[in-house]
């Protein structure tokens, strides 16, 4: 079935950094896309980036280029997301996700902002 653990998470001021992973099991990560979502209270949950499946291309929203980093590490069956300049508005619940396979969500990795 597989199952994702997202972790890394915490309260951090406005321009810190944290550095979020995600462990997989269950399923080959190696032949997946991988993505990294976030829901903010009251919001609906977005796409914040993609990695293909060797980490040779990848995507980023908007509000988030140039301040976030996805990366994955197949050996280890694990995602990443560095993420800096961090803002008020990156609070949320961040989620990891297989691209093509049905999958429950992770517990999720709570990330605050906030001075």
């Amino acid at each position: 079935q597989g199952q994702l653990v997202e972790s890394g998470g915490g309260l951090v001021q406005p321009g810190g950094s944290l550095r979020l992973s995600c462990t997989a099991s269950g399923f080959t990560f190696s032949s997946y896309a991988m993505r990294w979502y976030r829901q903010a209270p009251g919001k609906e949950r977005e796409l914040v980036a993609q990695i293909a499946p060797r980490g040779d291309d990848s995507y980023y929203t908007g509000s988030v280029k140039g301040r976030f980093t996805i990366s994955r590490d197949n050996a280890k069956n694990t995602l990443y997301l560095q993420m800096n300049s961090l803002k008020p508005e990156d609070t949320a619940v961040y989620y990891c996700k297989p691209v093509g396979r049905l999958l429950d969500w992770g517990q999720g990795t709570q990330v605050t902002v906030s001075s």
